[in-house]
Formats: C-alpha cells, structure tokens, sequence
C-alpha cells in the first residue's frame, strides 16, 4: 500500500473526481441512486467504499439515511467538503472487516470497488461483513466487471482501457492467481509524466453467488446494468442482488 489510506491517499483523492467525471454524470449515476433508493425502502443504506461521496450524497438526498465505511481518510474529508457530506457517517476502515454501528436494509458495493479487495478470504470476508450488518431480509448489491480473459489472445497478459492524448491505461492479468493491476499513465501539457498502479482481483458472478452462501444469502436478481438489462454471455459487467433470508 501507499500509505495508511491505501492506494487512494492524497494524491489520488485530490483529483479522482476529475478522473471519473464521466461516472457523475447524470445518464450514469441517476440510474445506480433510483434502483438503490428503490431497494433501501424506509431502511438504513450501508456503502462500502463511500469514497468522495459519488453515490451516497444523491442517496441521501432522496431521503435515505447512509453509512459508509472506507479505508481513505483523503477521500472521505473530499465528501465531507460537499453539500450534505458531513451529515453522513462513516467508519474509517478496511470494508471487509470494519464495522458499522446499528443494522441496515441495503449495502451496496459499485464501480468494481470488489476488486480492490486482493484476495478471495478478503471478498468472502466482505460478504460475512455485509450480513452480519444486514437486517433480515436484507439486500446486498455489488456491481462489477465481468473479468475481460476474452480479450487476451496466447501469450498476452495486458488490456487497455484508455488510449488518448496524454493517458494510457492498461490491466495487466495474471490468469493462475485471479490476480491483476490497473497502470495509469498521464502526461500533462508540459510534458511530466506520472504513473501509478492498483492491484485488484477479479472475481467470476458464479465465484461471487458461492461467497452470498458461505455468508447465508441467496442471489435474488443479476442484471447487465442499473437499468435492469438482461444478464447475458455477451456482458461485460454485471449487478447483482443477493438477500439476508427473512426468517
């Protein structure tokens, strides 16, 4: 790790919401807080990985109480310097293991933030987190990619997934491990170059449905995207919904 915020301290955190601009947008963002909204009902919401407040501030201001729990202390004094941020709680943290106090009807993982877990005791640890915060009958929602190997030809163990003026980015998989990491690249108008590299772990839906039983929930719905496409061989991500049994 960078430092104790993890790979999103202070130089990463300062100008994320920059780098995602595009996950702000109203045509992304409004779809993830009306099916999130939709799911809370009257209940508490939980996010893991509140980050700079992307998703939990428009939540909140449809009237839904949310706590979050994260690791960087750098992005969540980012949340706390926007309209509404310092009236949401959160817990400093790894998401995996860090509690909450009280108990939830919604938590919620998005933006392949899964991922940033690096290995699979820490994913299952996570599920095992969530449902002990989890009311009965409670929903839990991740979205994530869906691993990408199709793309890698024999002998290629790199994907890019931006290629413009002055940024490149590329995943490099490691297929024996589950094992990955994002490379950024970016090269200002003046020439100086910054790089920086993320490791992750991708998971497969099925791996991830086996890990909601080993915590004792069951998938209740998995769609392409936030508007409720079908799931289908051809998606290349997925969201999925897994509930804490009522009785």
């Amino acid at each position: 790790m960078i430092d104790g915020d993890g790979y999103f301290g202070e130089s990463v955190a300062a100008g994320y919401d920059e780098s995602a601009a595009e996950m702000f947008a109203a045509e992304a963002l409004d779809p993830v807080v009306e099916l999130l909204a939709e799911l809370a009902g009257s209940g508490r919401a939980l996010e893991l990985g509140i980050g700079t407040g992307r998703v939990a501030l428009p939540l909140a201001a449809r009237g839904v109480e949310v706590y979050g729990i994260d690791m960087s202390r750098a992005m969540v004094e980012r949340m706390r310097a926007k309209p509404g941020g310092d009236a949401i709680g959160v817990t400093i943290g790894d998401f995996a293991t860090a509690k909450a106090e009280g108990r939830f009807s919604l938590a919620y993982l998005v933006f392949n933030t899964m991922n940033n877990l690096t290995s699979q005791d820490a994913q299952v640890d996570c599920f095992r987190n969530v449902a002990e915060h989890l009311e009965p009958g409670g929903r839990f929602v991740v979205e994530v990619g869906v691993p990408d190997l199709r793309r890698l030809p024999p002998g290629q163990n790199a994907v890019p997934f931006r290629v413009e003026d002055g940024r490149l980015g590329f995943d490099l998989y490691d297929v024996a491990t589950q094992s990955m990491s994002s490379h950024h690249v970016r090269v200002d108008g003046e020439g100086h170059a910054s790089y920086l590299a993320v490791p992750f772990r991708y998971v497969w839906p099925s791996e991830l449905d086996l890990m909601a039983r080993l915590a004792g929930m069951r998938l209740c719905d998995r769609w392409d995207g936030w508007t409720r496409e079908p799931f289908t061989g051809d998606s290349r991500q997925h969201v999925s919904v897994w509930e804490k049994p009522a009785g």
